[in-house]
């Protein structure tokens, strides 16, 4: 399955457009509110926790992504577009989004 942010891909022909798909995943609890509460603690550096988190939830709503576009028969899902958002006050969502197509 091909997934980008494009609306084409080169050298391939979009044959059938088959819907929009979205996957999303949701990082749970204590993680965002933990995270806005130590920015001041990450002075000029990174923090691999929290990047490791968001990671597996970005990672969780592309593939979830993929299922659905595959159930629709599609080959590929482009102009693909990710969204953060808060959820209450502890939780994260992570939504991605495309067109799922058939390339020839």
């Amino acid at each position: 399955m091909i997934v980008t942010t494009t609306n084409s891909i080169e050298g391939r022909k979009v044959v059938d457009y088959r819907g929009i798909v979205v996957g999303e995943a949701i990082v749970g609890a204590n993680i965002v509110r933990d995270f806005f509460a130590g920015i001041t603690d990450i002075v000029g550096g990174r923090s691999g926790a929290y990047e490791s988190k968001l990671q597996d939830a970005r990672d969780t709503a592309l593939r979830e992504l993929e299922e659905r576009a595959a159930s629709k028969g599609a080959n590929a899902v482009i102009g693909i577009d990710l969204d953060y958002e808060v959820v209450g006050d502890s939780m994260m969502m992570v939504s991605a989004s495309g067109t799922a197509v058939v390339l020839d």
